[in-house]
């Protein structure tokens, strides 16, 4: 196991608390100055995915430059990750990404350890946080376009779960992009699957600016 693999299971398990939170920082702590340069601190385990995706499409590695992209497990243990990675606990860089409905958590939390006062979302992206509107499966729908993600899902041979999904009561009214936004959502690991497909089909002059601003900042 990669070093910047075992650093990230630490700091979840330093987050989460517990018997073994003691073992779990004193981990971190010492993987941390193995050349841990900056940690980016993002909702879910899809936007780890689009992230790093995005990151290879543009000839980077972020594990090889010391930037670590850890997966909240839901914006509300954004307060919780603060205190293990910012100023009172490892001290290190700190970048992140949420969804705009979560937005209000990161900046309250960030403000509560002493990264910020009043923080506008101006304030916010200049901390190296960005929001995303509404979500990341929302950007890159945009940024694809309904006939793109629906070439991508094709190439998933998925077309058919698709318009089964289309057919439903609920659905049937909705916005072709509704719909493709809450496919993604319906099965386990479906949301990282897309993550990455979009992110591979992406036109690199259309990346959505709060991947492309927060990738600029690490």
């Amino acid at each position: 196991m990669d070093e910047l693999r075992r650093f990230r299971l630490a700091l979840v398990a330093w987050a989460a608390g517990g018997a073994g939170a003691d073992a779990a920082a004193a981990s971190a702590r010492e993987l941390a100055g193995g050349g841990v340069r900056t940690i980016v601190l993002v909702e879910g385990y899809s936007d780890q995915v689009a992230l790093e995706a995005l990151a290879t499409r543009y000839g980077r590695d972020l594990d090889a430059e010391g930037v670590a992209v850890v997966p909240l497990g839901g914006a509300t243990n954004i307060g919780r990750f603060l205190d293990v990675c910012g100023p009172p606990g490892l001290g290190l860089p700190l970048a992140g990404l949420c969804d705009i409905g979560e937005e209000r958590h990161f900046r309250r939390h960030l403000e509560r350890v002493g990264l910020g006062d009043g923080l506008t979302r101006a304030g916010l992206e200049a901390l190296g946080f960005h929001v995303c509107i509404a979500d990341l499966e929302d950007e890159l729908i945009r940024a694809l376009g309904a006939a793109g993600v629906q070439q991508v899902i094709e190439a998933q041979g998925e077309t058919r779960p698709f318009h089964t999904f289309q057919g439903q009561p609920a659905q049937r009214r909705r916005p072709v992009e509704h719909q493709l936004r809450r496919f993604m959502g319906t099965h386990s690991g479906r949301k990282a699957l897309y993550a990455q497909a979009l992110v591979a089909y992406l036109d690199l002059e259309r990346v959505p600016r709060p991947l492309e601003r927060l990738l600029t900042h690490v």
